[in-house]
């Protein structure tokens, strides 16, 4: 273990944009649990980091505006996308997530096909850059989730299906390019999953379960010198599993 690798100037805003991301992503996954559309988060996520890889093939430079137009405006664009395909095809609308989600990954492996960089920044794009997430990065994500925070908690039952979608692709489009895809969706789905017996404090432990988890990840691939994004994932995981095992149906 190598424990000078616990570096606080590192390790703050990593947690501190895993803390932002679950500001969102916990009471949007309850909903999501709810509807049953588990894999919308990964399928926006997707069309959103599609719009990422598609702007950077245009020659776009990386974190510039361009890019975080495309991938919002591409992420937007399958939220309306999916609010029609619900109300037309209600009945298969799960399959048609997993649908969209297929094409534009493979879409994005298209557009990475002649870069001789493609492979990092697919794998970029998938796990993440956590560690690497500056203070300066968090001030735009931190209004923006402010703005979405109070959006949900004052007008959710007025959001609608499209008012839901399309604040879903916004929230869905500034954590993915912090935390990557995969932590994006275990942060929306492990909490509201391991929680989905709770008839009280259900958000509260929530929150506290995403928390420990990016907390205790983090500890752990800075000792261990693994990759954060995915140690995060199994870590998030595991707590969920404990979590579930001790709770359960009894909370």
């Amino acid at each position: 273990m190598n424990f000078n690798a616990l570096d606080i100037s590192i390790l703050v805003p990593a947690l501190l944009a895993g803390l932002l991301v679950l500001a969102t992503h916990v009471p949007l996954g309850i909903q999501v649990l709810k509807r049953g559309i588990v894999f919308i988060d990964l399928a926006i996520a997707q069309i959103a980091g599609l719009g990422v890889i598609a702007a950077d093939f245009m020659g776009y430079e990386p974190q510039g505006f361009a890019v975080q137009l495309a991938a919002v405006s591409a992420a937007l664009f399958g939220s309306l996308l999916l609010t029609w395909t619900e109300r037309r095809w209600p009945e298969v609308q799960e399959a048609l997530i997993g649908v969209l989600f297929v094409l534009a990954a493979t879409g994005g492996i298209l557009l990475l096909a002649d870069n001789p960089h493609g492979g990092e920044h697919l794998k970029d794009l998938l796990v993440g850059q956590i560690l690497w997430v500056s203070f300066a990065q968090l001030i735009p994500v931190a209004v923006l989730t402010s703005i979405i925070c109070i959006l949900w908690f004052r007008f959710e039952q007025k959001l609608g299906h499209t008012g839901f979608y399309l604040l879903f692709a916004v929230a869905v489009t500034a954590s993915v390019q912090l935390v990557g895809i995969y932590l994006v969706f275990a942060s929306l789905i492990v909490p509201a999953l391991a929680t989905r017996y709770y008839t009280r404090g259900r958000l509260a432990a929530s929150y506290g379960l995403g928390a420990a988890g990016y907390a205790i990840g983090l500890v752990i691939s800075a000792l261990l010198d693994l990759p954060s994004g995915a140690v995060l994932v199994w870590a998030l995981a595991a707590l969920g599993i404990l979590f579930y095992a001790f709770k359960g149906k009894h909370a």
